[in-house]
């Protein structure tokens, strides 16, 4: 499959950015309900995977592109992505509750952003090598800023060294994700890639989760809201969207585009669920100068005429 035009790729990024706000809000609610917060991630990843087993079933090109990927020849290491996402989910589960969501949110962003431009210069995604130039290097400051400004009013929890650096990797490693997995698609198919994210995530996910103390609040009671179990099939879909965006536009400018569209869901929430905070104007700004950050970081540098 050819890379989307950049417009389709960001566009779809957006939308799934504010997928992830949904199975985020989706994901808390059932941690929340049945005592504790890493519940929510070992469901979301139990119902992807299980979409991911129908795919395997009914989908004749999800088993033609793992077995082009079997024969692709590419390393070991870039099978690894799923392990980004496990990561990401054990860091937030340890520092929330102690930076609380606005603080984890920002450092999150941070060091997906710069993530982002170190794997995009590096080459690891299939986009190729992106300069580290200045629009760049703007668009990636921009974006935490539009972070930091959605925040505006939310509470702060303890400013811990420990856990902001543990956000920070936690953001980075969904970059190293991003471009790991948009590895596999290239080489096989979109189908194939997100089989293999979850493949890998899904085992991580459950033992830190038995190691977070996950098992006595299995037995439950299990809350009946079918919502909330929505989260995996949410999760399926943005991983793909993931996969098509980052081999057209690169890790950095796909994750500015996914903060874009998570601040407008949650705007979208904060109107529609009852008994919510209602609309943000920090929020809706943020949303707005995300995507100011996706324009500048797309502006090419062309260099000066000679002799100039």
């Amino acid at each position: 499959m050819k890379p989307l035009p950049g417009w389709a790729a960001l566009s779809l990024a957006t939308v799934g950015g504010v997928a992830s706000a949904a199975q985020s809000a989706a994901n808390a609610e059932l941690g929340t309900r049945m005592g504790n917060a890493a519940l929510g991630a070992v469901v979301n990843n139990a119902v992807g995977t299980t979409v991911v087993l129908v795919g395997l079933l009914v989908m004749p090109s999800m088993r033609s592109g793992l077995r082009a990927l079997w024969r692709s020849g590419l390393p070991w290491w870039a099978y690894l992505g799923g392990l980004g996402g496990a990561f990401f989910v054990t860091a937030a589960t340890y520092a929330v509750p102690v930076l609380g969501v606005a603080l984890f949110t920002i450092a999150q962003v941070t060091g997906n952003s710069f993530g982002g431009l170190a794997v995009d210069r590096v080459g690891l995604a299939p986009a190729g090598r992106l300069a580290l130039t200045g629009p760049r290097v703007a668009g990636a400051l921009l974006g935490i800023a539009a972070v930091a400004l959605a925040q505006v009013g939310r509470p702060y929890g303890d400013l811990a060294l420990a856990g902001v650096a543990l956000a920070v990797a936690g953001g980075l490693a969904v970059a190293l994700q991003s471009a790991l997995n948009a590895r596999l698609s290239a080489a096989s198919s979109n189908a194939a890639g997100t089989a293999v994210n979850f493949a890998v995530s899904t085992p991580a996910v459950v033992a830190a989760a038995v190691a977070l103390g996950v098992v006595p609040h299995l037995s439950g009671p299990w809350p009946t809201d079918w919502y909330l179990y929505g989260g995996g099939v949410l999760a399926v879909m943005i991983v793909a969207i993931l996969l098509l965006s980052v081999r057209s536009v690169g890790v950095l400018r796909t994750g500015l585009a996914i903060v874009g569209g998570q601040l407008g869901g949650a705007l979208l929430l904060d109107l529609i669920v009852p008994g919510g905070p209602g609309a943000s104007l920090a929020v809706l700004a943020g949303a707005l100068l995300t995507l100011v950050a996706v324009f500048v970081s797309g502006r090419v540098v062309r260099p000066a005429p000679a002799g100039s």
